[in-house]
């Protein structure tokens, strides 16, 4: 089956000669067949008049952690009257997520999925790192595998209560490594005080890329530190948050193929600065944007809503932000297949109930989503009496 998606007021596509107007696209299969001016586009089996509203890719979230149980609003209400975020938080939703069920894990995953879909996002990575067990860490790949679009091992997320820290190194790098390997693409550790110094890190990421898998890295989220430089000398794919940078780490990304991944979601919900973006940016390095969805430091799926912070308190434009959801997000994910509107990239594209996508910041925390096609099959949202299909 073919689908023209027609009356197209302002198409993003993520080319470099900017957006098209007046545009249509045919997705055929699972794929984009045709992309042109409207007056020319031929004829589908399917037809959506869009009324003259915008299209763009689907957003492109390169960094969540959404295989969890049990919630923490008791820790952010606290942070919000003052105490400090810290990384031993994790260990609550360890004890929470161990304790459910394989089918309860799986279904808040999907509840999460959804969510996100219906706001836009077409392309979803997720993490495992609430087991910190080789059982519970390997049950949560295997779930994570059957739902996400990504899967990245996270064992080295916290070193758990009571452990010790390089025994459980040794483990991070052997038994638990051999049991998520069959179900990830990636490996990921959090770089950080509190959680994995810079020679446990150089071991956990030495061992993934041993075993094939992609690497990522959480680092300079809580102050300056080693974790940006570690990143871009095992060549990882991104670095995420970003928040505390040198000269020397802008630098590094700067000249480097690792994508800066920042999540101002979570900077605001754990009252940290927002990272610089925009030095970056200026730079030369490549931004991504990310929810970073967890129960903890970041509980929302909306993309939207980080692009419209982006915009109004980091400095972006509306076009690098887009870009940094959807395209830059793919690079942090070593994809280009998805976060672009071309010919032979996946169907993947989204609607807003506005004229240009400038409107996502311009109206911050309104939903503007208004029709969401992934792999070329339209995902249920609300349905519109002037859209036709």
């Amino acid at each position: 089956m073919s689908t023209l998606i027609t009356g197209i007021g302002e198409l993003t596509t993520n080319a470099p000669d900017g957006p098209l107007h007046d545009a249509a696209v045919v997705l055929e299969g699972e794929r984009f067949a045709w992309i042109g001016p409207a007056r020319s586009a031929p004829a589908a089996d399917d037809q959506v008049d869009i009324g003259g509203r915008a299209a763009l890719p689907g957003w492109v979230d390169s960094h969540t952690h959404l295989v969890f149980a049990g919630d923490r609003t008791a820790e952010f209400e606290a942070r919000m009257a003052g105490q400090p975020y810290r990384a031993g938080g994790i260990a609550t939703t360890v004890a929470a997520t161990r304790s459910a069920s394989d089918e309860q894990l799986s279904a808040n995953l999907r509840r999460h999925v959804i969510e996100a879909y219906r706001q836009g996002t077409t392309c979803l990575e997720t993490k495992t790192g609430y087991g910190l067990s080789v059982p519970d860490e390997a049950r949560s790949a295997r779930i994570a595998a059957a739902i996400a679009d990504e899967v990245t091992y996270l064992g080295a997320h916290l070193v758990p209560p009571g452990a010790d820290a390089e025994t459980y190194v040794d483990l991070v790098c052997g038994d638990m490594l051999d049991a998520v390997a069959p179900h990830v693409r990636w490996a990921d550790v959090f770089c950080e005080t509190g959680a994995f110094d810079e020679d446990q890190s150089d071991r956990v990421l030495r061992a993934a890329a041993a075993r094939g898998l992609g690497l990522r890295v959480h680092g300079n989220q809580l102050g300056t530190g080693p974790g940006v430089q570690l990143a871009v000398r095992h060549g990882a794919a991104s670095v995420d948050h970003c928040t505390y940078l040198t000269d020397a780490d802008v630098e590094a990304l700067a000249a480097s193929d690792t994508v800066a991944t920042v999540l101002p979601a979570c900077d605001l919900s754990t009252r940290q600065p927002l990272a610089p973006a925009r030095a970056l940016l200026d730079a030369g390095a490549t931004v991504a944007l990310a929810t970073n969805a967890n129960p903890g430091s970041s509980y929302t799926t909306s993309m939207a809503y980080c692009v419209a912070t982006a915009v109004l308190q980091m400095g972006l434009s509306i076009a690098e932000a887009v870009y940094a959801a959807t395209a830059a997000g793919a690079k942090a994910l070593r994809r280009d297949d998805v976060g672009v509107v071309e010919v032979g990239a996946r169907a993947d594209l989204q609607v807003l109930d506005a004229p240009s996508a400038t409107h996502i910041a311009y109206r911050p925390g309104v939903p503007l989503t208004l029709a969401v096609w992934r792999s070329g099959q339209r995902i249920p949202t609300a349905e519109w009496p002037n859209v036709t299909g």
